[in-house]
């Protein structure tokens, strides 16, 4: 093996030792997080998500497989990515400042009945941390998606699943795992409605 093969298999190997504590810590949280889910949409509630960078991709894929589909054929699921609409963003960012972005939506948008996901890799997305408290002041319940140590994002979110990672490719990649994860577990319920 070369070194270039050793930096590849060192990168896999670190992927799969994140990915078996997650397994062997973190169950719990994730299907608590898929039932906050499946309640706010039986409620009448939809999911509101919403990261920066590739928190926003991972944001925009997991409204996708909502509203699509992720395995199954069913009803469309009420979910929207706020972070995939640039005109808002960036003329809330331009007016008012980015750490806005997020948070003006969750006012436009958002009420009591919907659950609010914002994911930051390091917990202190500013416009991640104001859009959760907003949310938090509309009754809606709230979900932080992160890593590290929670940061910010696990003291200001209802619920936080933390990645047990300092390693941002390592939480991200993570991170999709999770809502993908979460994803099954919510279209399988609500599939049989």
């Amino acid at each position: 093996m070369n070194s270039r093969q050793q930096e590849i298999a060192d990168r896999l190997e670190e992927h799969a030792r994140v990915q078996h504590e997650i397994a062997r810590t973190k169950l719990g949280e994730i299907e608590k997080a898929a039932d906050l889910i499946i309640a706010a949409i039986k409620n009448g509630g939809k999911v509101i998500i919403f990261g920066n960078g590739g928190s926003a991709a991972d944001a925009q894929h997991i409204a996708g497989e909502l509203v699509g589909k992720f395995k199954m054929e069913r009803q469309a699921l009420p979910a929207i990515a706020l972070n995939t609409n640039t005109s808002i963003v960036t003329a809330l960012a331009n007016d008012y400042g980015y750490e806005t972005v997020f948070r003006r939506q969750i006012e436009a948008l958002g009420n009591k009945k919907d659950i609010v996901i914002g994911i930051s890799t390091s917990g202190n997305s500013p416009s991640v941390i104001e859009a959760i408290k907003a949310a938090k002041k509309l009754g809606a319940k709230t979900i932080g998606l992160t890593g590290g140590s929670g940061g910010q994002l696990a003291k200001a979110a209802d619920f936080t699943i933390i990645v047990p990672s300092d390693n941002t490719p390592r939480i991200q990649e993570a991170h999709i795992t999770i809502g993908h994860i979460v994803c099954e577990l919510v279209e399988k319920a609500l599939a049989q409605q």
